[in-house]
């Protein structure tokens, strides 16, 4: 039996006396709200900016897609999936992750599903629920869809069914999470912020105490997560991002994720990548001007390529990973445009290996 003791180093933090807060906090709102200070590319108005509205077996919802200026029809591009976290939508998240200009950049299509409040009074996707945590059944199946019908609308994009990955913050980190278990076959990777490991809970009453505390044994979350994919199983590279000082999501839960998701990937690459959370290929530290320390880790396969890789933010809290707090700069989302980027040949500062994996075929159904 594999076994990964909990001792990678990071601190835990002090809840004691805003407990009660943090759990009621939990349930009204899991993530801050970024300040919607900055509208490019995320208005009515924007011919780049549209919005949709998916209808399909397991239920509805509306979304956004993001396409950049000067993309051509018939130019196959990647798209990335971004999941806003409670209390935003996806005109919020895409202003502060300014997503769409790093899109404008380097040419890809972003599309953002958006919570409605008849499903969720705060906006949280619902994670929790053991309905939305497998393959064929509520939001996953739903956020599928809504692939899918981007994939399928030949007349707006040309979308690589090998590129398509899928991120996403607090809530919306755990559903990336559940997607990447669910969905190996559509999501070629996946970026986790701020979240928790797969099936960390199955109902909301017991989800303040797994943001404060961790959830189950990753070891045997991500054994759950092998058999979620079924015969779709593949390794599914991750990338986590967590702050030392979140009180909301506790340091432990991107542990936690980076642990589940190597018993999951040891499992579906049958042996071949045998990593150990204590013992990371390698380590990296760093620090951003005017702004955070970090701390970078990853993981290789047994033929050396990267697999994992786990960003430490020193000093943040729970938000989305970025500089000037006054102009929402794109640390996070930078990394993850380059992370998922489409040329997989080149590497260089901030060009993780896994940009060589992607989905073994297009989805078909």
């Amino acid at each position: 039996m594999r076994i990964l003791k909990r001792t990678f180093p990071v601190r835990r933090i002090a809840y004691f006396g805003i407990r009660p807060f943090i759990l009621l906090l939990f349930i009204i709102m899991t993530v801050a709200i970024l300040p919607a200070q900055f509208q490019h590319g995320a208005r009515a108005s924007n011919p780049q900016w549209q919005q949709f509205f998916y209808n399909g077996p397991a239920g509805s919802r509306p979304y956004f897609v993001y396409t950049p200026e000067h993309y051509q029809v018939g130019t196959a591009v990647p798209l990335i999936v971004m999941l806003h976290g409670c209390i935003q939508t996806a005109v919020d998240f895409a202003t502060g992750t300014q997503m769409n200009q790093l899109a404008e950049q380097y040419n890809f299509i972003v599309a953002y599903p958006q919570q409605t409040s008849i499903y969720n009074p705060s906006l949280c996707w619902n994670w929790f629920n053991p309905a939305n945590q497998f393959r064929g059944s509520g939001e996953p199946a739903i956020i599928a869809g809504i692939v899918q019908e981007i994939e399928r609308n030949t007349a707006r994009w040309t979308i690589d069914g090998h590129r398509i990955y899928v991120t996403g913050i607090s809530a919306g980190g755990a559903m990336a999470v559940i997607l990447g278990a669910t969905y190996p076959d559509i999501f070629a990777a996946i970026g986790v912020h701020s979240g928790v490991e797969y099936r960390a809970i199955t109902s909301l009453l017991s989800g303040g105490e797994v943001f404060l505390d961790g959830g189950p044994d990753p070891i045997q979350q991500g054994q759950e997560a092998f058999a979620a994919m079924g015969s779709f199983a593949r390794v599914v590279p991750t990338i986590v991002f967590h702050g030392t000082d979140d009180v909301v999501a506790n340091p432990i839960d991107g542990n936690q994720v980076v642990q589940q998701w190597m018993e999951t990937d040891f499992l579906a690459s049958h042996g071949t990548y045998d990593a150990g959370f204590n013992h990371p290929s390698s380590t990296m530290h760093g620090q951003v001007p005017e702004g955070h320390s970090y701390t970078v880790y990853r993981w290789n396969d047994n033929g050396g390529n990267e697999v994992q890789e786990y960003w430490l933010i020193n000093g943040m809290g729970h938000a989305w990973s970025g500089g000037n707090p006054g102009d929402f700069t794109m640390w996070f989302s930078y990394l993850l445009s380059v992370a998922f980027r489409v040329v997989h040949h080149h590497s260089g500062p901030f060009m993780p290996q896994f940009l060589g994996y992607s989905t073994p075929y297009a989805p078909t159904w």
